[in-house]
């Protein structure tokens, strides 16, 4: 039997299903992610992966220790968020495959509502999940293509109402109660088409952090639909940490340099 089958009314997922979560110094983060994780997929054939981007705070003895079902790679160093995911791009032998977060959390088994979703629309090849602060309130996130204009309004919101412009680039001026395409994903919780990820080749990894998400959607939808699915929640703890660390804001404004000059003439 392939795809799904029915039993006694039930939906069975009868292929293989894997996620990833690139780490590094997440040891306040993890747990709660893994576990959540793993209580929430053990009904389907759900194989995580944990790549370790040399940790010095203990969390891949961690993830070892407390779940030794979870296969944890360790790199010397750090190469960034895309490279690290990349790591498991040829061992994939799923059919979905999950770009999470060391710093999400879920409540029910979304990844298999998920897939569900994808089995029943084939030309979906990144579904993207309605994303909330633990406390359930909906982070705003931009789903339409970034532009200077777009990033300056979600730069400088202080926490209050957000601006028109950042309201056109989250779409909330749009009906998003009902699954929709979208022209941005955001990267903390990401379901791919693993044919299609590995296709395209997972990420580009001359980005080191940031806009690795913006960057791979628009590869994605190239050749296949992205779509915004409310159905589905996952928890987020957004830090914004960019804000807080110079380090990262010209991490951040390298990488944006990098995805404007990459995308400045191309379509998609």
């Amino acid at each position: 039997m392939s795809g799904k089958a029915r039993q006694k009314g039930l939906v069975i997922i009868d292929y293989k299903i894997t996620g990833c979560i690139v780490t590094h110094n997440n040891i306040r983060s993890i747990d709660e992610t893994v576990k959540t994780l793993l209580e929430n997929t053990g009904d389907i054939d759900f194989t995580l992966y944990a790549v370790d981007n040399a940790s010095e705070d203990g969390t891949p003895e961690f993830i070892e220790r407390t779940y030794p079902q979870v296969q944890v790679i360790y790199n010397k160093k750090n190469p960034g968020f895309g490279s690290g995911h990349n790591v498991v791009r040829d061992r994939l032998d799923s059919k979905y495959h999950c770009v999470i977060n060391p710093d999400i959390s879920i409540d029910r088994n979304v990844i298999k509502q998920m897939a569900e979703y994808m089995d029943k629309h084939p030309e979906i090849g990144l579904l993207s999940p309605k994303i909330c602060f633990p406390d359930g309130r909906p982070q705003i996130l931009g789903k339409r293509t970034p532009t200077l204009r777009y990033l300056a309004a979600s730069r400088l919101r202080d926490g209050g109402e957000p601006s028109p412009l950042l309201r056109e680039y989250a779409m909330l001026d749009t009906d998003l109660s009902a699954p929709c395409e979208i022209e941005n994903a955001t990267g903390c919780f990401m379901m791919f088409r693993t044919d299609v990820f590995r296709e395209i080749g997972g990420f580009d990894e001359r980005y080191f952090l940031y806009f690795e998400d913006c960057d791979i959607t628009r590869t994605v939808r190239t050749r296949a639909k992205v779509v915004y699915y409310p159905e589905t929640v996952v928890y987020h703890v957004w830090g914004r940490d960019s804000k807080k660390d110079l380090r990262l804001t010209l991490v951040q404004i390298h990488s944006m340099c990098k995805f404007f000059a990459k995308w400045a003439f191309r379509k998609g």
